[in-house]
């Protein structure tokens, strides 16, 4: 496994994931971590760079010259690899696996073999130590890079990673992850598993406003990301990509919960 360490991180640190060919939305991110004074240095992204929206070789771009350290997620593992398929770990036949068909297709034509060249080069694992806490980042699981872990997802599935990760590595007390789109803080035994979310989709929870982590003090939070969704739906629009995401930007809404699991759907939060 490609791995990269950090070494120690002073000050906070920003971690995001998601960003899925969201221009606007990694232009907001960069935005406000300029603003909180987070240098590029303590900018992480745990992957799928490239996804959903209209703009995927202006986000690479703006990810690669922004300078932030970058984890592969699988999309970025399968156009490296010249794939056919997003390898997302949609279940076969399911709406979020006909629906990407058309993202990933269109996010294929977009790129470059110099963009390709920089995702074969990126890590799967990335560390780093931060106030005495020594974290991890990756984007599903250290065997399975599309492997969904929810909310609400039992403590063995979480831990079985974590022991693959120290197995490997030495001990560590924090983990953040993407991949599931949806942002959550578990704890599990010894160690902190923070899902950072996605910057470029919100997490199915009816507002426009997308999630990241800060981790400040050896504290991990979850923030908001507020951007222009309406330029980025129109990016959508011009580039064709009209399946149902590009309304999901406004109504805050996927356009299948398919992927869910049953009791994270909103007929089952809305009854419980």
């Amino acid at each position: 496994m490609n791995v990269r360490d950090l070494g120690e991180l002073d000050g906070s640190v920003l971690i995001f994931g998601g960003p899925y060919s969201n221009l606007q939305a990694v232009e907001a991110l960069l935005g406000r971590a300029a603003q909180e004074g987070i240098a590029a240095s303590r900018l992480i992204c745990t992957g799928d760079v490239v996804a959903y929206c209209g703009d995927a070789a202006a986000t690479v771009a703006a990810l690669r010259d922004a300078g932030c350290a970058v984890v592969a997620g699988n999309c970025e593992i399968q156009l490296a690899a010249g794939e056919d398929a997003c390898g997302c770990g949609f279940a076969p036949g399911s709406t979020c696996d006909r629906l990407s068909a058309g993202w990933f297709a269109h996010a294929a034509s977009s790129l470059d073999a110099e963009a390709r060249g920089w995702m074969t080069a990126l890590p799967r694992l990335v560390l780093f130590t931060h106030h005495g806490r020594r974290c991890a980042v990756l984007h599903g699981g250290v065997e399975d890079v599309a492997r969904f872990l929810w909310p609400t997802t039992p403590d063995h599935a979480f831990a079985e990673e974590i022991a693959a990760i120290e197995a490997a590595h030495g001990p560590v007390d924090m983990v953040f992850a993407g991949h599931c789109g949806l942002p959550f803080i578990r704890r599990i035994g010894h160690t902190d598993w923070v899902n950072a979310g996605a910057i470029g989709m919100p997490p199915n929870d009816g507002r426009t406003a997308t999630r990241f982590a800060v981790l400040e003090g050896g504290v991990p939070r979850i923030e908001a990301l507020h951007y222009d969704h309406v330029a980025a739906r129109d990016a959508m629009e011009r580039a064709g990509l009209t399946q149902g995401y590009h309304l999901a930007l406004g109504s805050g809404y996927w356009p299948s919960e398919d992927v869910l699991p049953p009791d994270l759907r909103r007929e089952a939060t809305a009854s419980g």
